[in-house]
């Protein structure tokens, strides 16, 4: 502990006897004994209303200055009363040790200079002084006041170590603040520099093209002239080279007369020795004679040889071919220790396999037999619904399968689900509905005759209606106050036949899942393929060759691959049972008493849907990886992945991908999950409308 100064204090029986009497008074008006035993008990006595553990000599509601220049020190906003005051009735001065400390700790802190450093320190040495001498001269309290100031000590100095041990720290923290900055400033310095120099290459090489552009035209200028002037000099010299003949044919006709002749030069004829020629024949004879034989000796010596240059093709032949064999020798070695490894492995797998065989009779024997899964097949509406519903199951899924089938053919009668506006407003009815237990073919009918009536009141109205709402109205101008049952039943067929495409697509739109272009998108794919085969066949027999069935496909699907192609002739002639003659095309729209599509069919839409899976990939691919996307960033993106595309479709993908109106595109710039975005294309049928642009 610092030394203290010596300060007077009065003496403490001041305190007990003011004790006393506050203890004293407060006894008459609450007429409660309380013992004072003394000195010390008046110390560990009580506030007012006597409760324990308070140490109180002077009423807590006397008006006092406070000494920390302007500041009231509070328990947790609450006043307490340690005094006896109240018992008193009025204001009751203060003791005189009181007030001697506050005189003390007033001096102090009034003789300390605010401008020196450290100043918080000393004051609290003038506190801790005058907490000292009230340890002091309370001798009861004291072990405990010590004990408080000592440990307070003890935290005041170890939080003067923290500080001490972060000071380096900070100062190490604001060296490396400025020297990031520095960096940074020092970064982007260089970015302006680097920024500056290709924007003035970007403008010297623009200059550069530009320049180009017009020698180019300059030169191009040049080249029509002097094409223009090769052609004129041309036909002079043609005019010229004419004029040149008839002004020869003309001195020609001239210089001869109209019963002139020219003359003819008479050639002497000489008259030849008769020994002379008889010695040349026979000379001649006998070089005949001379080179005859020579041509029958090269004949019986060279006849079986081969000229050098076929002897030069034969042989580089001959060495491919040896190279050749060397190679399907080490392919065949090497395909030969393959199959005798795959011949050795074959016959561990087959001696397992008769094992496990052994291993399996055995357990068929002691195992309990297995249930006749088709015997179900007449309960639940034929084995197609059963094969259907089991095919690729487990024993226990089939189970669970045929207990919910049976107790959907149990039920006679749904239950409503009322008319709030969470139910889906062709589900909004209430009370027992009858089950009508479509089959599958029933089912396909209603949404064709919906999906029929939907397209001719939206070409009246030149508006898409709502599908739900539509339907509504469909089922209650068919069925009138059963229009609920039939509601009803028709989601339960839906339900029980979603592996249809035709009644998964139309759940999909019922459903909100899938936009209605989609399903409109497939029906115009099929009929223009429909119109273009039509088209094609100009003797109306209803066949066409395998070529001109293919040429109509590559005509009708101008951006398909060769191997979609060929795979669509193919799955035509494999359903057709046609091996490469004319085919019936119209046999490929026919649909079985389902009303479902076959192979042909089928396979057209898969191809299409996977076209739409790969555009949207490749949009990905464009975007770069982007989290949010904008509608300038999804145009940019459509504009070079598809150039081809048109205007109004874009606006309209954009604004499908972004859910706002037409109105709102060009103000659009809040951006958008990049995969929120894409999940909305998905939706929708968005197709590529053009080539792909070459890649470089």
């Amino acid at each position: 502990m610092s030394t203290q100064k010596d300060i007077r204090l009065p003496p403490l029986s001041s305190f007990e006897r003011l004790s006393s009497e506050c203890q004293h008074n407060a006894e008459k008006r609450t007429g409660r004994q309380v013992a004072i035993g003394g000195p010390g008990s008046c110390r560990a006595s009580t506030r007012v209303g006597c409760t324990s553990g308070y140490l109180s000599t002077w009423p807590a509601h006397v008006t006092s200055q406070v000494v920390q220049q302007g500041r009231r020190h509070t328990s947790g906003g609450e006043i307490r009363n340690h005094g006896c005051g109240d018992d008193f009735g009025g204001p009751v001065g203060k003791p005189r040790f009181l007030e001697q400390l506050e005189s003390y700790l007033k001096k102090e802190l009034q003789a300390l200079d605010l401008q020196q450093p450290k100043v918080q320190e000393r004051k609290l040495q003038a506190y801790r002084e005058v907490f000292g001498c009230f340890i002091e001269d309370f001798k009861t309290y004291k072990p405990l006041l010590c004990a408080i100031k000592n440990e307070y000590e003890i935290t005041l100095a170890y939080l003067r170590d923290q500080i001490r041990e972060l000071e380096p720290l900070r100062a190490r923290l604001v060296v490396v603040s400025e020297q990031c900055e520095k960096r940074i400033l020092g970064l982007r310095e260089e970015e302006r520099v680097e920024i500056r120099a290709l924007k003035q290459e970007r403008q010297h090489r623009q200059k550069v093209i530009e320049n180009m552009r017009e020698t180019q035209s300059s030169l191009q200028t040049q080249v029509c002239c002097l094409q223009a002037d090769l052609a004129a000099q041309y036909l002079m010299y043609r005019e010229e080279c004419d004029a040149r003949k008839l002004l020869i044919a003309n001195i020609s006709s001239m210089s001869y007369g109209p019963d002139e002749e020219p003359e003819e030069e008479q050639e002497e004829v000489e008259i030849e020795d008769p020994v002379k020629e008889k010695l040349a024949l026979k000379v001649c004879r006998e070089d005949l004679t001379k080179a005859q034989v020579e041509l029958n000796r090269l004949h019986a010596e060279y006849g079986d040889v081969v000229p050098r240059r076929d002897w030069e093709t034969l042989d580089h032949t001959h060495k491919e071919n040896l190279l050749k064999l060397e190679t399907l020798q080490k392919d065949f070695d090497q395909m030969k220790a393959e199959y005798d490894t795959l011949l050795e492995v074959h016959k561990q797998v087959t001696t397992q396999r008769d094992s496990l065989q052994g291993e399996l009779e055995g357990f068929k024997e002691a195992s309990t037999p297995r249930p006749e899964w088709e015997q179900c097949a007449d309960v639940l509406g034929g084995s197609e619904r059963w094969a259907d519903l089991s095919q690729g199951q487990s024993s226990q899924r089939r189970l669970e399968i045929l207990l919910a089938e049976l107790g959907g053919k149990n039920s006679e009668f749904f239950t409503g689900l009322g008319t709030s506006d969470d139910v889906p407003i062709y589900l909004r009815y209430e009370g027992q509905l009858k089950n009508h237990r479509l089959k599958k073919n029933a089912v396909v009918r209603i949404l064709k005759e919906v999906w029929k009536e939907k397209v001719m009141e939206d070409g009246r109205r030149n508006e898409s209606s709502n599908l739900p709402e539509f339907l509504q109205q469909h089922l209650e101008r068919q069925y009138g106050e059963k229009a609920g049952e039939w509601a009803y039943s028709l989601v339960e067929g839906i339900r029980q036949h979603q592996k249809d495409d035709s009644v998964s697509l139309f759940n999909d739109i019922l459903t909100g899942k899938v936009d209605e272009s989609v399903y409109h998108g497939q029906t115009h794919l099929l009929s223009n393929l429909l119109k273009v085969l039509i088209h094609s066949d100009s003797t109306e027999s209803g066949l066409l060759s395998v070529q001109d069935f293919r040429d109509n496909l590559q005509m009708a699907f101008p951006l398909k691959r060769a191997q979609d192609i060929d795979e669509l002739v193919t799955t035509a002639q494999a359903e057709l049972d046609n091996n490469g003659g004319s085919l019936p095309y119209q046999r490929l729209y026919t649909e079985d008493a389902d009303g479902k599509h076959k192979d042909f069919l089928n396979l057209v839409k898969k191809q299409a849907s996977t076209e739409r899976h790969m555009y949207i990939s490749q949009l990905r691919t464009q975007l770069g990886g982007k989290g949010e996307v904008t509608v300038a960033d999804l145009r940019a993106a459509f504009k070079n992945i598809d150039p081809s595309l048109d205007a109004i479709k874009l606006d309209w993908v954009l604004t499908m991908a972004f859910q706002i109106h037409q109105g709102e595109l060009e103000q659009h710039t809040t951006q958008m999950d990049t995969e929120l975005a894409l999940q909305h294309l998905l939706a929708i049928d968005v197709t590529r409308a053009g080539p792909a642009p070459q890649q470089d």
